[in-house]
């Protein structure tokens, strides 16, 4: 079993980036009214490409074929997420979308214990229960109507659980910055492929839209799915995911400070029962057995 210092770094490293990503997502929200989705995730995906591949020049020596097939599909999982989410969002409304890609929280342990072939303990159930009761009160309006679009969002939440569940089976097996680097450089790939498909093409880019590219690319990008990466290597898919759902908690939380934004009751108490799902994630020892798999030396 790994120290449990080292699991707790990679859980306070996930527990960095999910502040990255929720503060970012003001401003990647105001950006998104000057661009088309997929030209911001191309250009966002490829500077943070780019910063990588000259950083770590020398480990592409050692890509080989499992690697990069690991990657490539790591990365088909993250950009299915991203589309579906796009695409679904079209059909829905923002909060059934927020609710439903939370739901990432409940399919990762079940995708863990179907490989496991164990039922997940009570810790775990009772950490996953706590950050959905919570997402549900954060997100979701007083009315919930199911519809097409929701089905899309549903398809998003699956692509983004295979994605972190199978990232924990592979970051122990895998230099960690070519799948950082795979990840990254295929999705934006794909991103451009839609972007050119059907959104309209500019050469003019809003300075608004520099300034979160500037944001985001590297901190919440490169940087975040680094360290990711890396973190998956000591802790858990279900820990991992747990912690990540208090991604709307600091998005909300920035709403406030910077869009001057207001949270109800309800939704503070969303925000305190995600907390609580992640504090018991950390806490009860049956939800941290789920150990990875034995990591691989990268000197």
């Amino acid at each position: 079993m790994l120290p449990f210092d080292r699991r707790l770094t990679a859980d306070l490293s996930l527990l960095i980036i999910t502040v990255i990503w929720g503060v970012t997502f003001v401003t990647v929200k105001t950006a998104l009214q000057d661009i088309g989705v997929f030209s911001f995730l191309a250009i966002r995906f490829f500077i943070a490409f780019l910063f990588l591949a000259l950083i770590f020049l020398r480990r592409w020596s050692r890509l080989d074929w499992p690697t990069f097939k690991a990657g490539a599909v790591l990365s088909l999982w993250l950009f299915a997420g991203y589309a579906f989410q796009t695409v679904g969002l079209l059909y829905t409304s923002a909060s059934n979308a927020g609710f439903i890609t939370g739901l990432t929280v409940v399919l990762v342990p079940c995708l863990a214990a179907l490989f496991a072939r164990r039922i997940p303990g009570p810790g775990t159930v009772a950490a996953v229960l706590l950050a959905v009761s919570g997402l549900g009160l954060l997100t979701l309006s007083v009315t919930f109507s199911f519809n097409f679009g929701d089905i899309l969002v549903l398809f998003c939440a699956v692509s983004f659980a295979l994605q972190i569940f199978l990232l924990g089976r592979y970051a122990p097996l895998y230099d960690t910055s070519l799948l950082a680097m795979l990840q990254i450089g295929i999705t934006g790939l794909l991103s451009a492929v839609v972007a050119l498909a059907f959104e309209p093409f500019s050469l003019h880019i809003a300075p608004g839209v520099w300034t979160a590219l500037a944001i985001t690319a590297i901190p919440a990008t490169s940087l975040a799915f680094l360290v990711q990466t890396w973190a998956q290597r000591f802790t858990t898919p279900s820990r991992t995911v747990i912690i990540l759902a208090l991604e709307p908690v600091f998005a909300a939380l920035a709403g406030v400070y910077y869009l001057d934004e207001s949270l109800t009751l309800p939704q503070l108490l969303g925000c305190a029962l995600i907390l609580a799902g992640t504090l018991a994630s950390e806490l009860i020892p049956e939800a941290r057995a789920e150990a990875p798999a034995h990591p691989v030396d990268e000197h």
